[in-house]
């Protein structure tokens, strides 16, 4: 157990943060199969400052089982960042979480996500600046990449700046903006950046598995490992790791049904559609069941789909070898 700032973190097992998967009915599964945070997914401060109704969207938690409530923000204009974070604080924010790692361009663009990467002392004034904004009771946490391409490795030196400007832990995914999620994660960078500075890191890139967690929370020395595509289709993954059983046919399905159903609570059901195949990876004639609800657009549909599939079956092989499922809207 760690804290960041006056929070108690109970497991080292976070849920990235991911576009169009880190909302709020996800993360609270996240967080009941043990994870130990589960930030959500960037959210725009533009998009807070004028109070754009799909951005209140993102807003929503659950406070009671969503403890502590990380919000992450993106933005590259320092005063929008700081009315941002003081907004999302009076909804509830308990931990902000500025992301400086988004490969994006539409979001690079404008200054944000990985280009702060390019600008130290930006980055740190960026910090600095929110932290004064919300006070000490608000910790303000960072997510960065190992630098902008393989010409610009900065991270040990961001690390240190951004804990100078106050920060109170840094995210590190172990790639560069360059490689986007292609190649290896470094997670000697990772390593050295803990050993480097005095706050809570977090390490992240290629945990697929259990043994992937643990191998890497051992080797590098991080306070915690965040878990993005290991744990689409299988949340389970945190149970797993703090000793957990693996989940039964029913429980599986079970869970799945009631996903699906706080998702179309606020969303539209297509939405859904890259959560169904996740959740089928690894599972004989998954590849029928995938283009059976591709094109099913009543709710009633879908839920007979998902009882018909997985109320009597389970994952019978290495999902990695057999299974070949698109990632990349996760991580958009």
């Amino acid at each position: 157990m760690f804290c960041i700032g006056k929070h108690l973190i109970k497991s080292p097992y976070f849920l990235a943060p991911m576009a169009g998967v880190s909302e709020m009915p996800f993360r609270v599964i996240a967080f009941e199969m043990g994870a130990g945070l589960a930030t959500t997914e960037l959210i725009s401060a533009k998009g807070i400052f004028h109070r754009n109704a799909r951005t209140q969207q993102y807003l929503r938690f659950d406070p009671e089982k969503e403890v502590p409530y990380s919000l992450q923000l993106f933005g590259g204009e320092e005063l929008a960042m700081c009315h941002a974070a003081v907004e999302a604080a009076k909804l509830g924010a308990q931990i902000i979480d500025i992301n400086m790692g988004c490969p994006v361009k539409k979001v690079t663009q404008t200054g944000a996500g990985s280009a702060l990467l390019c600008d130290t002392r930006r980055a740190a004034s960026l910090v600095k600046a929110m932290r004064l904004a919300v006070g000490d009771g608000v910790p303000i946490t960072v997510k960065i990449r190992t630098g902008w391409d393989a010409q610009n490795i900065n991270c040990l030196e961001m690390g240190k700046a951004l804990e100078d400007a106050g920060c109170a832990a840094i995210a590190l995914h172990g790639r560069t903006r360059a490689q986007g999620y292609s190649g290896r994660a470094d997670w000697e960078l990772i390593k050295a950046l803990k050993a480097s500075v005095q706050i809570p890191i977090i390490g992240n890139g290629d945990v697929i598995s259990v043994e992937d967690a643990n191998l890497k929370l051992q080797e590098s020395g991080c306070d915690a490992i965040m878990i993005g595509r290991g744990a689409l289709g299988n949340p389970w993954i945190f149970r797993e790791l703090l000793g957990g059983a693996r989940p039964t046919a029913i429980e599986r399905r079970d869970l799945i049904v009631r996903h699906f159903q706080q998702h179309v609570e606020v969303n539209a059901l297509r939405s859904f559609r890259s959560h169904l195949v996740w959740y089928s990876k690894g599972f004989e004639n998954a590849g029928g069941f995938r283009e059976q609800v591709m094109h099913l657009d009543q709710e009633a549909a879908v839920l007979e789909a998902i009882d018909a599939f997985f109320s009597n079956k389970l994952p019978v092989a290495d999902q990695e070898m057999t299974d070949l499922v698109d990632y990349r809207q996760a991580f958009g």
